[in-house]
């Protein structure tokens, strides 16, 4: 589904402005409809976040002489950036506790903008995101507060590398000890 919602939403909002959507999560919003926090890479690498809301706009029409009424949506109609920063004037995200499966953030800007994620994954998974993408494009880092650092920026030998990889590696590991566990084993008296 959010493979689906990255296509149209880049189909229809972002490539038109020559932006490709990098990562987004849902958020909840006091106004009717879907709402997502979106960060966008545009020309010149300039990196946007922006609040889009999804609204399906219904309008009727009557069809033929039988006066039927149907229900159509425009899907260009229905995303709407709502709000847009710069990540250059990101200059804190605060996840408020660290200690508590909180999905609300704060970003500061000029102004704290409060934002409620559906869930504590997609918060720090948007975290990641502004991580990467301000080490990339902004030559500096983000400033965090009250985040759970293992969960941001791991630092196992695992890190970067395929979950295939790290599952072959487990396996192959099973393996070995599974044929050592039925080596004989010589006792000497």
């Amino acid at each position: 589904m959010s493979s689906l919602l990255r296509e149209e939403m880049q189909r229809v909002l972002f490539r038109p402005a020559k932006h490709k959507l990098v990562e987004f999560i849902e958020i909840e919003e006091p106004l009717p409809g879907r709402h997502f926090l979106c960060v966008s890479v545009g020309q010149k690498k300039v990196v946007q976040l922006s609040i889009v809301h999804c609204q399906i706009s219904k309008t009727t029409q009557k069809s033929g002489s039988k006066k039927l009424q149907t229900q159509r949506s425009s899907i260009q109609e229905c995303y709407k950036k709502i709000e847009i920063w710069s990540l250059n004037d990101l200059t804190l995200v605060d996840g408020r506790d660290p200690d508590v499966d909180d999905p609300c953030f704060l970003l500061h800007f000029d102004k704290v903008r409060t934002v409620t994620a559906i869930t504590c994954s997609a918060k720090y998974t948007m975290v990641r995101a502004l991580v990467a993408l301000c080490d990339r494009h902004c030559q500096r880092p983000l400033n965090l507060q009250n985040f759970d650092f293992t969960y941001i920026k791991p630092t196992t030998y695992y890190y970067n590398r395929g979950d295939c990889v790290v599952l072959s590696q487990i396996c192959f590991y099973a393996c070995n000890l599974v044929c050592l566990s039925m080596c004989p084993v010589p006792l000497d008296a």
